[in-house]
């Protein structure tokens, strides 16, 4: 699900940054800070962060040692991504194994489709590895899939989040070939 939320951010400038007068721009304390969320990358409690949509204020820097160094406290609002169960979603299938794919869904890496969730298809091995369904849809490399949210883990090491997803359920499933482009039609 998609959240706008206003976060606080201290940003750190290298006194090398400051003008001949000490000042700085508002332009480089927000590259910093898109520089610092970049890293960040996702939070537990806001999910991933997309992009900054506005800039609400820039704090008075305050120096914080003797080097020069500054600390500018920066309020913003942010766009960010967060899945939940009982969602239902889409994801690009990556990895086609016998226990199941592997999809790729926005930010997230790992969405866990298990051939357990997947009943009305069997696994067809090969060069090119499918799950093939009764009614003949093919979950292979590269296809969209929509999929029920099962479960959602936080991993703090890599700070990203984990899926377990299902195609049981109604209008679920592959929803395109690979190397299908909309822009065609």
């Amino acid at each position: 699900m998609f959240f706008e939320v206003e976060l606080q951010r201290d940003v750190k400038v290298h006194a090398r940054n400051l003008d001949k007068n000490g000042l700085v721009s508002q332009r480089f304390i927000l590259a910093c800070l898109l520089d610092e969320l970049f890293k960040e990358k996702a939070s537990e409690d806001h999910g991933y962060f997309l992009a900054v949509t506005s800039l609400k204020s820039i704090g008075k820097g305050d120096v914080v040692d003797e080097s020069g160094n500054m600390v500018f406290n920066v309020v913003f609002t942010c766009r960010t991504f967060k899945p939940f169960k009982g969602e239902v979603l889409q994801g690009v299938a990556r990895y086609i194994f016998q226990q199941g794919v592997f999809l790729r869904c926005g930010p997230i890496r790992n969405a866990y489709l298990s051939s357990l969730k997947m009943s009305n298809y069997h696994y067809v091995p090969g060069a090119k590895p499918a799950f093939l369904s009764n009614e003949l849809s093919k979950i292979e490399s590269g296809v969209v899939v929509c999929f029920l949210v099962l479960g959602v883990r936080w991993t703090d090491a890599s700070r990203d989040f984990e899926m377990l997803a299902s195609v049981d359920a109604d209008s679920l499933g592959p929803v395109s070939l690979p190397g299908y482009d909309e822009s065609e039609w």
